[in-house]
């Protein structure tokens, strides 16, 4: 009992901690709060996908300038933002226990100071995006709003969380066919790419984080199934991704895309083998790392166009 009292009070001890040093603002805690390395790749993403997929070749030097991709990214990356923000506020007694290192909200930043950032940052992104697009503005609205969703309700709902994440990764790269209006099925693509390489790791993340969102009564699958049969889900999960990915390459006759998915299948293989091994917290942790850098090769295969 005593050790159940002091693990849901840690977080009030650490917040009081924190009133008491009256830290109000903590730029690199921001930073953190803001996964500031993530929001650089999904600016990135959307740069190689205009430079690489969507610009005529005469004119694609020119695109790194465009006001417009700059504006589009910048929309991507604050929602985004904003959506790191609200799910750290929301888990703040979680990630003591499964991260207590790791602990922003409360500790570098006030509490208040955080949903401030949050709203500032969504209606920014939505309203960026809204003067390029309506369409833009849409699904900026759509991405914000999920994100509130997911970090309040979604996440620790079984696998709904990881899809609802997943999905709006691949949206973040569909978007930019959605305003250009251009190779749009390439690019369609490597949105379902994105999605499920981040579905999988997703999960992968569940597994991960399984001692803490046991404690706060969260119901992810490895909650609900066990450890053993969500490692089963995501080996029929690796198949039929493999089989979609190769099938719309087919379609699109891309002899490129189709070799870049031939070389993916040995470090997909590789993952698989990772994966049946796994059996602790930092196994998991290196796996959900791996399947990161399996998404930034993914996505870099877009400069061999």
């Amino acid at each position: 009992m005593p050790e159940y009292f002091n693990l849901y009070s840690l977080p009030c001890r650490n917040m009081a901690y924190s009133k008491t040093k009256k830290k109000q603002f903590s730029f690199i805690g921001f930073l953190k709060l803001t996964r500031f390395p993530n929001l650089l790749i999904i600016g990135f993403t959307q740069y190689l996908s205009v430079i690489f997929l969507v610009a005529y070749p005469e004119n694609w030097f020119n695109k790194i300038f465009d006001l417009n991709l700059f504006l589009l990214a910048s929309s991507t990356m604050l929602i985004a933002a904003a959506g790191y923000i609200i799910n750290d506020y929301y888990d703040i007694k979680i990630d003591y226990v499964n991260k207590p290192d790791k602990v922003v909200v409360g500790k570098l930043i006030k509490r208040r100071i955080v949903l401030a950032s949050h709203v500032i940052l969504n209606v920014t992104g939505i309203a960026i995006g809204f003067y390029l697009s309506k369409y833009v503005g849409a699904i900026n609205f759509l991405a914000g709003f999920m994100l509130w969703i997911y970090s309040n309700r979604l996440k620790r709902m079984p696998f709904l969380g990881n899809f609802t994440i997943a999905l709006l990764t691949g949206l973040s790269i569909f978007v930019v066919a959605v305003y250009y209006q251009r190779n749009i099925y390439l690019l369609a693509n490597y949105a379902v790419f994105a999605f499920s390489i981040n579905l999988i790791r997703e999960v992968i993340k569940d597994m991960e984080d399984l001692r803490g969102d046991m404690r706060f009564g969260s119901k992810t699958l490895p909650i609900v199934w066990g450890l053993r049969k969500t490692k089963y889900f995501l080996f029929g999960l690796i198949v039929l991704f493999i089989f979609i990915l190769f099938y719309l390459s087919h379609q699109l006759e891309n002899h490129t895309l189709n070799i870049f998915f031939i070389i993916l299948i040995v470090p997909i293989v590789y993952l698989i083998y990772l994966l049946y091994r796994a059996d602790s917290q930092r196994r998991f942790h290196q796996l959900s790392v791996y399947c990161k850098l399996l998404m930034l090769a993914g996505i870099s295969s877009m400069t061999f166009f």
